[in-house]
């Protein structure tokens, strides 16, 4: 089972507008193994998502955690800037692919800055916020996240132990 965390970005106007279809997002997920046990709405401001981002993989709370909207070109979009701040290693191919895929379809994706990391044992991405680009997202998400939620599954134990056999 793959833990995932949503967390939605929007500013007070846009909060009670953004829907991301929640019958075809669950049934996406599903299809990997994926339960959202995880969901909260934030304010799109940089330390609010910088710091729900680190209570949520510090805590161990998911091992996705999917972020919709902020990563678009207006100056209050400082989602992927958090993101950045908060995760040990950038996975750049996975967003690259992302918008490859998506762009086939939704052209405009491409617009989108959205980026992927790990920290912890946790994989964090960066999703648009239109409900289409969301699920065309998702679909080309699908596709690749179960073996690299395996490996991070498999070998931050691994890390740990490592880290205190040191001491």
């Amino acid at each position: 089972m793959i833990r995932v965390a949503v967390l939605t970005i929007a500013d007070k106007e846009t909060a009670e507008e953004k829907s991301i279809g929640e019958g075809v997002f669950e049934e996406l997920l599903e299809s990997i193994n994926g339960v959202v046990e995880y969901k909260k709405n934030l304010l799109e401001d940089f330390r609010v998502i910088q710091e729900e981002l680190f209570n949520i993989t510090e805590k161990g709370l998911a091992d996705l955690v999917l972020t919709i909207g902020g990563t678009g070109f207006a100056r209050k979009n400082v989602t992927p800037e958090a993101t950045m701040a908060v995760i040990e290693k950038e996975v750049p191919g996975i967003t690259e692919y992302i918008r490859q895929e998506t762009a086939k379809k939704i052209p405009e994706v491409v617009l989108s800055r959205g980026r992927a990391g790990i920290r912890k044992a946790a994989l964090i991405v960066n999703l648009p916020d239109r409900k289409e680009e969301i699920i065309e997202s998702l679909k080309a998400l699908v596709k690749v996240i179960p073996e690299g939620i395996k490996i991070l599954k498999s070998d931050f134990p691994q890390q740990r132990y490592n880290f205190m056999k040191l001491w």
